[in-house]
């Protein structure tokens, strides 16, 4: 249970907080649904209807809640559309960060409302002046959301290798991401430290997730000393300025055998779209979503962007033309 007297669950696929104690019939009330026309499924198990007033709702609770509708519908069912890294699957092509939000109630929100499945964090010395003082376990819990530490700071592969030997030594991490950056000012990769410590990391067991330049060529070397993902910037960190050069982007998604993850640069919805229309297996930001005038709700502009970004991929985009082509025929006209 959170410190608010939340509790968080699944509710057809979905994470959603809920007060602690509620029922069955209670939460399906709350969700505008009539208990009485509804049929409910609590960790595989179907509840009787006549118990639904009477079984509490707990802490982790995947909850599936389905009614009848009209058959013969034609809509177009969308399969199953997850990806893997390092043996891991998600649904979710949304990764947030957790810096720059106002406080950890925020954070937990927001990354409520984008659905993602994995949270990057940073690595820091505890406060020891204040033990108690709340942490991020606290509002994220890595039991039900992936946490991906990584080394946002690290200015050569020893400190960054250093920094995550202590994530794995506190969690037990070895799906992990490495950024080693040149210097302050554009907090671009150093793709030679980089590279570096990808391989040290590699070889002792660690599955780095590598953030790099958008340059095919880097992209390569990084997958055969053992990234298990690419991450090229799509723009500085932090910057909002989107996806600067789309023709890179593609090329490295075209010639990678592991997911390929657009990191850095995303301002807005459109940017993640993008993003995912070149073909990317997902996009990773932190700034556009924190730094939003309201950030619960850009985290769920950039799911839904993330997801209809993906869709149009799928789908196959029109080839573009140089002149007009009408949609009606022009044979027939009166």
């Amino acid at each position: 249970m959170h410190a608010d007297g939340t509790i968080t669950i699944m509710v057809n696929g979905e994470h959603r907080r809920v007060t602690g104690g509620i029922t069955l019939a209670e939460l399906a009330s709350e969700l505008g649904l009539v208990p009485e026309k509804v049929a409910v499924e609590r960790n595989l198990e179907v509840v009787p209807r006549s118990t639904l007033a009477q079984v509490l709702v707990e802490d982790g609770d995947e909850i599936e809640i389905v009614h009848f509708v009209g058959g013969g519908d034609h809509a177009v069912a969308v399969e199953e559309d997850s990806w893997s890294v390092a043996g891991q699957t998600f649904r979710s092509r949304l990764i947030v960060g957790t810096g720059k939000y106002k406080d950890f109630a925020q954070n937990a929100a927001a990354v409520e409302a984008s659905g993602a499945e994995i949270v990057t964090v940073a690595v820091r010395r505890v406060n020891v002046s204040d033990p108690n003082a709340p942490m991020l376990t606290d509002y994220i819990d890595p039991r039900k959301i992936t946490y991906l530490p990584n080394t946002a700071g690290c200015f050569d592969a020893e400190s960054a290798i250093r920094t995550l030997r202590l994530a794995r030594e506190a969690g037990g991490w070895e799906l992990v991401k490495l950024e080693v950056l040149g210097e302050a000012k554009t907090l671009y990769p150093d793709m030679v430290e980089t590279l570096r410590a990808t391989e040290v990391l590699a070889k002792e067991g660690f599955k780095p997730m590598v953030y790099c330049v958008d340059d095919p060529i880097a992209a390569k070397r990084l997958e055969d000393v053992g990234a298990v993902a690419i991450m090229p910037l799509g723009a500085p960190i932090g910057s909002g300025l989107g996806i600067q050069n789309l023709v890179t982007i593609r090329l490295i998604v075209e010639g990678a055998n592991v997911p390929v993850l657009v990191d850095a640069g995303v301002g807005t919805a459109s940017d993640a779209a993008v993003a995912m229309e070149l073909g990317c297996d997902g996009v990773l930001m932190n700034t556009a979503i924190a730094e939003a005038k309201d950030p619960i709700l850009m985290a769920r502009a950039m799911k839904l962007a993330v997801e209809s970004g993906r869709l149009a991929y799928r789908s196959g985009r029109m080839g573009k033309r140089r002149y007009a082509d009408p949609s009606s025929p022009l044979a027939g006209l009166i």
